[in-house]
C-alpha cells in the first residue's frame, strides 16, 4: 500500500495533475465538445469558465472518467482514464448534491471519510477542519434534510475537502456562498495550492476567475483562450476576466 508521504513524492514529480488532449464529445448528432486541450499543473488552481451549456461539467466528467469520451485522451495523476484506483486521491465537488438527507452533516462527512479511507484516529480532526472552513461547526449534529440550498453546497464542498486529496476538482463550489464564507474558502484553496497539491473549479463568479493561476474559457465546445489571467486581459485589451468573457461572447 502507497503511503501518503510517498504518494506526495510521486505527484511533486509528476509535471501535471490533468493534462486533456484532444477531447470531443457528443451526444447524438450534436458535438458537445471540440478538440478540447488544456492541463493543470501540479500545484496549480486552474479555472475553467464558460456560459451555461458550453461542456465545462462534460469535461470535467470525461476527466474524472465519469463519461466516456468519443475522442482524445485524459490523464489523471500520470494515470489514463477511467482509473478508479485514483478516487482516492480525488476530491470532487458535482453541480448537484449528493447527499444523504436523513443523516446528520457529521454523518455524512463521517461516512464520505470511511469511503475516501482515512484513518479512524484522524476522521474526527478532518471533519472538524473540513467543517470549519466552511463554516458548518455548528450545524454538524442537524440533518441534511433541514439544510438549506446553500448549507448543502458548504457541506459538499467540505466532502470533497476530506482526505486532503491530491487533486481537488470542484464545479461551481461557491453557488450560494455568502462573500464572507467565499473569501474564506479561497482562503484554503490557496493554502491548498501552497501544498503542491492541485486544483481545477468551475465559476460563474469571475471575481474568482481572477485569483486562478491559469484560466480555460470554454466557448462553442471549444477552449478559445488559456493562459493567467493577466495575459487574458492584455490579448482581450480589457481591464478583468468579466470583461474577458463578455469579449469572447461578443457581448462587448
Amino acid at each position: 500500500m502507497i503511503t501518503h508521504l510517498r504518494l506526495i513524492n510521486e505527484v511533486k514529480l509528476m509535471e501535471n495533475a490533468i493534462k486533456l488532449s484532444h477531447l470531443v464529445k457528443k451526444f447524438g448528432n450534436q458535438i458537445v465538445l471540440q478538440d478540447v486541450e488544456f492541463d493543470v499543473k501540479v500545484g496549480q488552481i486552474v479555472g475553467l469558465i464558460g456560459p451555461s451549456g458550453s461542456g465545462k461539467s462534460t469535461v470535467i466528467k470525461i476527466a474524472l472518467g465519469m463519461e466516456v469520451g468519443d475522442g482524445g485522451e485524459a490523464t489523471v495523476l500520470d494515470k489514463k482514464m477511467p482509473n478508479r484506483e485514483l478516487l482516492g486521491q480525488i476530491g470532487y465537488m458535482a453541480q448537484a448534491d449528493a447527499l444523504y438527507d436523513s443523516l446528520s452533516a457529521y454523518e455524512n462527512l463521517k461516512f464520505f471519510a470511511d469511503m475516501k479511507g482515512i484513518k479512524a484516529n484522524q476522521v474526527t480532526d478532518e471533519i472538524n477542519h473540513v467543517a470549519q472552513v466552511v463554516d458548518l461547526t455548528n450545524d454538524l449534529n442537524k440533518r441534511v434534510s433541514g439544510f438549506s440550498g446553500g448549507m448543502q453546497r458548504r457541506l459538499s464542498l467540505a466532502i470533497a475537502l476530506l482526505g486532503q486529496p491530491q487533486l481537488l476538482v470542484l464545479d461551481e463550489p461557491t453557488v450560494g456562498i455568502d462573500p464572507a464564507l467565499r473569501r474564506k474558502v479561497w482562503t484554503e484553496l490557496r493554502a491548498i495550492r501552497a501544498q503542491g497539491r492541485s486544483i481545477l473549479i468551475t465559476t460563474h463568479v469571475m471575481s474568482e476567475a481572477e485569483q486562478v493561476d491559469e484560466v480555460a474559457l470554454l466557448l462553442g465546445g471549444k477552449v478559445i483562450a488559456f493562459d493567467t489571467p493577466t495575459q487574458l486581459k492584455a490579448q482581450y485589451q480589457v481591464a478583468s476576466i468579466e470583461d474577458v468573457f463578455l469579449k469572447a461572447e461578443g457581448d462587448l
